[in-house]
């Protein structure tokens, strides 16, 4: 069965290319949060080269995507531009205006993406959090997290829809997953709190749990066969100690990668040693740490610590993304 973006694109497709006004055009509800970007306008107008056909809501007229170039062709003094007119219904433009702008042109940036899925999200809350990761771009476990702290957060839905169209229940395979990454995010939370949010029961959580900490599979034997494509074998495509190493564990991951001549061969790579060799290990005590640093600088040094907190998980996110695209090549480098 064909994914509901799949047929997006596929009724896009068959959509008419017409030459429209360009005062006719409304640029609005775009998924960039500040807007477009006046120097790739600029860029666009002075390269002489013909513009592929942007995408217009054919009964509102607003630009589904294109928005730079509408304006790239305004610049160039041109009254018309081409145009697919696709007739959109609901919140389908905006879903069609991310899927598009996360592909091709400008890409979207991080900020922009995580208010996508939140919008996503609000408009369509029984999607799931796959379905809206591979739309916006982000990792599952990004969606997962922006879900948790949603005010709109429906909780008496107990089945998701993913990208295929179909209804799963979230107390099944995709709790339990959900839960995991929940567990590896947030080891703080309680199991009642991990429960709720995954809408599984308080018990599963904990057998979750359980497995977690003996480094097994999140899923029960009989669950494996039923997990979408790519999850079944959890520990195979993104072991639970990949995801969030116990302390005993990292010594081992850092040596192997001191070992691979593709990082010590650059000083990219030997950088990257270094700021991972800096982590706390097993012995450091970040309460002994809080509890050591100065009153009148703990503030400064809070908002340092979660700025390297985001950079450091925006550059584990896209690294995720790689290693999710080229998990069964040959050669990948694994933690188990």
């Amino acid at each position: 069965m064909q994914d509901d973006l799949t047929v997006l694109e596929q009724r896009l497709e068959k959509c008419p290319i017409e030459d429209v006004p360009i005062d006719a055009l409304k640029l609005v509800d775009s998924p960039r949060v500040v807007g477009e970007v006046e120097v790739h306008i600029q860029a666009l107008a002075e390269s002489g080269e013909e513009f592929p056909p942007i995408v217009v809501d054919a009964a509102t007229m607003r630009v589904i995507d294109g928005a730079h170039r509408v304006r790239a062709a305004a610049l160039r003094g041109l009254r018309e531009i081409r145009a697919r007119l696709y007739e959109a219904a609901g919140e389908e433009a905006f879903v069609l205006a991310v899927l598009l702008n996360s592909r091709h042109g400008l890409p979207l940036t991080a900020a922009d993406r995580r208010a996508a899925a939140k919008r996503i999200m609000t408009g369509s809350p029984g999607w799931s959090d796959r379905r809206i990761a591979r739309l916006a771009g982000l990792s599952p476990t990004t969606v997962a997290a922006l879900r948790r702290r949603s005010t709109v957060r429906n909780e008496q839905l107990d089945t998701r829809v993913g990208a295929d169209g179909r209804a799963r229940p979230v107390s099944g395979v995709e709790g339990r997953l959900q839960a995991r990454e929940l567990l590896i995010e947030r080891p703080d939370l309680s199991l009642r709190e991990v429960a709720r949010a995954a809408g599984i029961s308080p018990s599963t959580a904990a057998d979750v749990k359980a497995r977690l900490k003996a480094g097994d599979d999140p899923l029960p034997p009989r669950q494996r066969s039923a997990a979408p494509r790519g999850t079944s074998d959890v520990r195979a495509a993104a072991p639970a100690s990949a995801a969030h190493p116990p302390p005993h564990e990292r010594a081992v991951l850092l040596q192997r990668l001191r070992n691979d001549p593709s990082l010590r061969s650059n000083e990219t790579g030997r950088s990257l040693l270094r700021w991972l060799s800096q982590h706390p290990d097993q012995s450091a005590d970040p309460g002994g740490i809080a509890e050591r640093v100065p009153a009148h600088c703990a503030s400064v040094v809070a908002a340092l610590i979660r700025a390297n907190l985001t950079m450091w998980s925006e550059c584990a996110e896209v690294l995720q993304r790689r290693a999710d695209s080229v998990s069964d090549s040959p050669g990948a480098l694994r933690a188990s």
